[in-house]
């Protein structure tokens, strides 16, 4: 595959900038959520793009893309939200291979926190029962929803979610809170970092970059709030690191529906000296510094995979 991959990604002035997209990686296969990343396919997945590529730090590729002298196979790995198994599982396989990621961290769920969308999963996947009655809240007429088969209650899941996402995030997090108190289950207090565990990320080689506070949608905040939750995550990683932090990436990070062009201007003007989206491709000295493209391959097999890196660097 190398010579592939070297002859759609050059160094040099031609040289292109892939850059993976993750969010979690488990100890174990999820029953729920058989397509997330585990150990075991997290480990087969660095040693893939070890062969393949050459993996950067996040803020070194950018710059040599732009100042057009990256290596060729130039790759980038990032993780969003802030997730705590980020710094137990994948860490010590990213470092076991001799390759480095950035974290891009929503802080305002460190130390304790859940983001909504985890509400709704831990609710439904510890509710009792066959049935998630939700009568009467802001759904819709979601109704009663069959929980009774783990392939139902993914299909709940997904109901529930695409019914609160672009919700206002009040009212979203009143509603999810409701979720949880009809599905009367205890739900996990440390699915995200804590302060010590950013600070070990950055110890152990790793890049730390900004994704909001509350993670919103930013297009859907007025100017003041969208510009809130860009200095304010990055003002608290740079107290807990003691360190720049040059990176951001927008939340869910689709074009039009989750960022708009007002907020690429935002995060110019807050200082960064990047930002990332979730619109995949691949990067190029004339890409926009402030809309960089990422993705997330999600094959099982080898070859799979490979032809899924092989599409950005085709398509871009």
């Amino acid at each position: 595959m190398k010579p592939l991959f070297s002859l759609l990604s050059p160094a040099g002035p031609r040289g292109r900038l892939s850059t993976l997209i993750l969010h979690r990686v488990l100890p174990r296969a999820d029953e729920l959520f058989p397509g997330e990343v585990d150990a075991e396919r997290f480990d087969a997945i660095c040693g893939w793009v070890r062969q393949w590529f050459n993996v950067l730090p996040l803020a070194e590729a950018t710059q040599r893309m732009f100042d057009r002298s990256l290596p060729a196979r130039a790759m980038a790995i990032t993780f969003d939200d802030g997730y705590a198994d980020n710094h137990d599982v994948a860490m010590p396989i990213l470092r076991r291979h001799g390759l480095t990621a950035t974290f891009f961290i929503a802080t305002g769920y460190l130390d304790g926190g859940r983001m909504w969308n985890d509400t709704v999963i831990e609710a439904v996947r510890g509710a009792a029962g066959p049935m998630l009655d939700l009568t009467g809240l802001a759904l819709g007429q979601l109704g009663a929803l069959d929980i009774s088969s783990v392939p139902a209650k993914r299909s709940a899941i997904d109901t529930i979610i695409a019914a609160t996402k672009y919700m206002h995030a009040e009212q979203r997090t009143q509603c999810v809170e409701q979720i949880a108190s009809r599905a009367r289950v205890a739900l996990p207090m440390h699915l995200m970092m804590s302060t010590q565990q950013v600070r070990a990320l950055r110890d152990g080689g790793m890049q730390v970059g900004a994704h909001t506070v509350t993670h919103p949608i930013l297009a859907r905040l007025e100017d003041k709030a969208a510009m809130q939750e860009m200095r304010g995550s990055r003002a608290h990683l740079e107290e807990i690191l003691r360190a720049p932090v040059s990176l951001f990436a927008y939340p869910n990070g689709k074009p039009g529906a989750d960022y708009s062009p007002r907020d690429v201007t935002l995060a110019r003007e807050c200082g960064f000296d990047a930002a990332f989206t979730t619109s995949p491709g691949a990067a190029r000295p004339t890409s926009d510094p402030f809309q960089l493209p990422r993705y997330t391959p999600w094959r099982q097999k080898r070859l799979g995979f490979a032809a899924q890196l092989l599409r950005p660097l085709v398509s871009t």
